[in-house]
């Protein structure tokens, strides 16, 4: 695991300070790297979106990277690190919000757009990128969970709860909790107002607070910002032939009409489908879990870990955007930047994970067993 983690991090330097393709048209030559890019949108008065596309393909993937390279080789070297319980954490949130898939497949859909606008050339960040895609595909599927368990029976730093903890008390019957971190099964504790994980300190709750409520909240707001975000112009192209807007769908219909439907049919899935799917399944289950109703568990589960699953593939349109407002630098031949509708379209996918995030599956148990409580 370390030797792989290792050469992962590696390849995200590159990746990160290579250009990642180049255009060339009428004598003018542009490239772009993932942080010149990023810089572009935040000159262009998009801080807001250009600090969500940073956080989800650079900051969270290096986080991720750091942190488990630094567990790993302690692990290795038979020694519980310090910041243990907090690294392990970290992982797991930056696991949930990391994009680097998502990013790459935007960054494939950019070098087939630009290609009717100019002669691409691809670079070497290009190739690091693919590399790095496949080498966090095989981080990702180790969990974390593990190394909590190796680094029990480590010598090292601890948490003070986690040295009174004994497993042998759970013996005596009384209801259980799961921590959601570490997986660190503990007793119930009555007597305590907020009881936190023995292990990484982790808040412990039978169901999230609130999460009905919750989920209800983000997704009305994700829903009102829909409207805007399929309406507004994402991007504004200004050429010789004068300024032309284009909206989400206008981006599909310009791949159907240049004779990539394979493309037009990505990116409609991507970002019309998929967010209104969101939106209608969570409102089902936060429905049917505020009536506590009984009505096929099983499907309901299912359906909820297909919107946690394909939640954030609708950030693909951003960076989309992302990368051509960067390429397209051609000064008085043809510039492109992004418009307001980018700003709420990114906001609609963070809203609705968040929702989904919010959203506790357990509720849709509580019915069927006979000593569920009402948790909403």
């Amino acid at each position: 695991m370390a030797a792989i983690t290792m050469g992962a991090v590696f390849t995200f330097l590159i990746a990160q300070f290579f250009p990642i393709v180049q255009l060339e048209v009428g004598g003018y030559s542009t490239s772009a790297t993932l942080l010149g890019a990023i810089r572009v949108l935040w000159t262009e008065q998009m801080q807001l979106v250009a600090a969500i596309v940073f956080l989800f393909t650079i900051l969270l993937p290096a986080v991720e990277l750091g942190a488990l390279l630094y567990v790993t080789l302690s692990l290795r070297n038979g020694v519980r690190p310090p910041g243990f319980d907090h690294l392990l954490r970290a992982v797991g949130l930056a696991r949930r919000w990391g994009m680097t898939e998502v990013l790459m497949i935007g960054i494939l859909i950019t070098i087939i757009k630009m290609t009717s606008l100019a002669e691409v050339v691809v670079q070497p960040g290009l190739f690091a990128f693919g590399v790095l895609t496949l080498m966090l595909a095989i981080v990702v599927s180790f969990d974390p969970k593990i190394l909590w368990n190796i680094g029990e029976h480590l010598p090292g730093p601890r948490r003070v709860a986690q040295k009174k903890f004994h497993y042998a008390a759970l013996a005596k019957g009384a209801p259980l909790l799961a921590c959601h971190s570490c997986g660190l099964v503990e007793s119930l504790k009555y007597t305590v107002r907020h009881q936190y994980c023995a292990r990484c300190g982790a808040r412990l709750h039978r169901r999230h607070p609130d999460s009905v409520g919750r989920t209800w909240a983000f997704l009305l707001a994700a829903a009102i910002l829909y409207i805007p975000a399929n309406l507004l112009p994402v991007m504004y192209t200004h050429s010789l032939f004068g300024k032309e807007d284009d909206t989400i769908i206008s981006g599909v219909v310009f791949f159907w009409t240049s004779g990539s439907p394979g493309l037009a049919a990505i990116i409609f899935v991507a970002s019309i489908v998929v967010p209104v799917l969101k939106l209608a399944a969570l409102a089902l289950l936060a429905w049917t879990a505020q009536r506590r109703s009984r009505w096929r568990p099983m499907q309901r589960t299912v359906l909820y870990r297909i919107v946690e699953f394909v939640g954030r593939w609708s950030m693909l349109d951003i960076f989309v955007i992302t990368l051509t407002v960067a390429l397209v630098r051609f000064q008085s031949l043809a510039v492109i930047t992004a418009g307001p509708g980018a700003l709420a379209f990114c906001a609609v996918v963070v809203l609705t994970m968040i929702a989904s995030m919010q959203f506790d599956p357990r509720l849709i148990w509580d019915p069927i067993d006979t000593h569920g409580e009402k948790h909403v």
